[in-house]
């Protein structure tokens, strides 16, 4: 695949850059009081992060980790294909949504992107038919790409464009149907309404955005702010309980660590077995004995590597713990294979949460 290079060294068609992250906070006002007003609320999709690269007819797709899965979405490439423009770089998600239109778990996204094979296709519309039925005889969710940046455009690198003229360009070069949902707000009641529209509509959340701030690939800064209904962290795994009861054999019981930034240890802040189904008990058992470093007849302690997604009520003192703290009413939400154990949320975070500096 022959890809075009911009320049001597920067941004090329073809080869992913590092994406631009977003802050995390607890409410919309506080997502405002980092950018500013007048700001951007973005819908925040609860599918996988692609970067979609064309020059030509060649189009290759990439994930927040910048490994490439072309072959796995056929869909994204068969709607990128469609688009008028020779030469893209486009940021977005892709996601499974279900007869009336709402999203998947978020584990049947992940699980169909991970599939090594998926139905071929070269058709060009933005849903190729022949994805569609082929999607309806294996009963895979079908993935659709939702674009919210776009880098570069027919020769003409954006990277370093204010957001307005970037996210202007995109709506010229993508067709409405593959936009994540945007509006503008200049004040806050306005930019909670379309949080609480996001919401109802069962998606992830908002990100707030600065629409004067360039795409600073790589860097998580104040310019974006993701806000969720809920207090979520990305924790990482320590150790796992053999399970008992109807989770007999099973491995259960996680055993959750924060990363502290100082050592580069993780400091452990609970256990949690809560939203765990059957399809996880049974993966997770066979992903942590490929992990474990000391198998025991209680517990299997893990290498520290698997970064898990938690929902929790709060955080409360607790002398159980090393770090003082434990988390109340953790659940978990999803896997996160996209991160790895340096990406997690760090113990300074939880203190933040427990000294009241986050609510929600």
């Amino acid at each position: 695949m022959l890809f075009r290079s911009l320049a001597g060294f920067g941004l090329q068609v073809g080869r992913p850059l590092a994406p631009m992250l977003a802050q995390s906070a607890p409410s919309v006002d506080e997502a405002l009081t980092a950018t500013g007003l007048p700001a951007v609320v973005d819908v925040k999709l609860d599918g996988i992060r692609i970067q979609v690269h064309r020059s030509g007819q060649d189009i290759a797709v990439f994930t927040r980790s910048l490994d490439e899965i072309t072959g796995r979405l056929p869909e994204v490439v068969a709607a990128v294909r469609a688009l008028p423009a020779r030469e893209l770089v486009l940021d977005g998600e892709a996601i499974g949504l279900d007869a009336t239109g709402r999203p998947l778990p978020f584990q049947e996204t992940s699980s169909r992107a991970a599939r090594r094979t998926t139905p071929s296709t070269t058709g060009r519309t933005p849903v190729a038919p022949a994805v569609l039925a082929a999607a309806e005889r294996t009963g895979e969710p079908v993935l659709t790409p939702y674009f919210f940046d776009l880098l570069h455009l027919d020769g003409t690198d954006l990277i370093d464009e204010p957001g307005r003229e970037r996210w202007a360009a995109l709506a010229g070069a993508v067709d409405p149907s593959l936009l994540v949902g945007r509006v503008e707000v200049d004040d806050a009641a306005q930019a909670g309404a379309a949080f609480a529209a996001a919401v109802d509509a069962g998606q992830e959340g908002v990100v707030v955005k600065d629409p004067a701030a360039p795409y600073d690939a790589g860097r998580r800064g104040a310019a974006w702010v993701k806000v969720k209904p809920r207090h979520t962290l990305d924790l990482v795994v320590l150790a796992v309980e053999w399970g008992s009861g109807r989770r007999q054999g099973w491995l259960s019981n996680l055993h959750l660590g924060a990363r502290d930034p100082g050592t580069g240890e993780f400091v452990m802040l609970g256990k949690t077995f809560k939203g765990l189904t059957d399809e996880l008990l049974r993966w997770q058992t066979e992903r942590f004995l490929s992990l474990a470093v000391e198998k025991g007849d209680w517990v299997v302690r893990v290498r520290p590597e698997q970064v898990v997604e938690i929902a929790f009520d709060g955080v409360q003192t607790s002398s159980r713990y090393p770090g003082g703290m434990a988390l109340r009413f953790a659940r978990v939400v999803r896997y996160r294979d996209d991160k790895t154990a340096a990406e997690a949320d760090t113990i300074d975070a939880v203190r933040a949460i427990h000294a009241g500096r986050v609510t929600g």
